[in-house]
This record gives structure tokens, sequence and C-alpha cells, in this order.
């Protein structure tokens, strides 16, 4: 185990039962989303997938179909 996670985790420790627990789902999740996103990146699909995403998503910002994002009007 790395310094940081002791550092991270001695913290977590000072927590409340309901927070650590909290805490501990969140990471959990965290883990497991990563998982996912790793394995589905790994299939030779997602590549060409991904491609195909940016190619159309610059298509559609060169010939104007975009607009900035304003974080006030969210």
């Amino acid at each position: 185990m790395t310094q940081l996670l002791k550092e991270a985790f001695e913290k977590a420790n000072t927590l409340s039962r309901e927070e650590q627990d909290r805490f501990a789902r969140f990471l959990l999740a965290e883990l497991d989303s990563e998982r996912r996103w790793t394995e589905l990146f790994s299939f030779p699909e997602s590549e060409a997938l991904l491609r195909r995403l940016t190619d159309d998503a610059l298509a559609a910002h060169r010939s104007g179909r975009t607009k900035s994002l304003d974080v006030d009007d969210m």
C-alpha cells in the first residue's frame, strides 16, 4: 500500500461509521466503474467506435451544429 493511500485510510478512520460506510461505498463503486471502463475499452470495436464518435462530433462542430457550454445555464 502506498503512503498516500495509507494517509487516506487513516483520515477515513476518523469519520463516523456512517461516513466511513458512505466513503467505502463510493470507493468501491469508483473501482468497479474503472474496471468496467477498462474492460469496455479493451475490445477492438471500441477504438473504431470512439474514432467514429470523435469524427461525428468534430464534423458537427465544424458545421456549426454545436454551441458553447455555459456553466451558468446548468
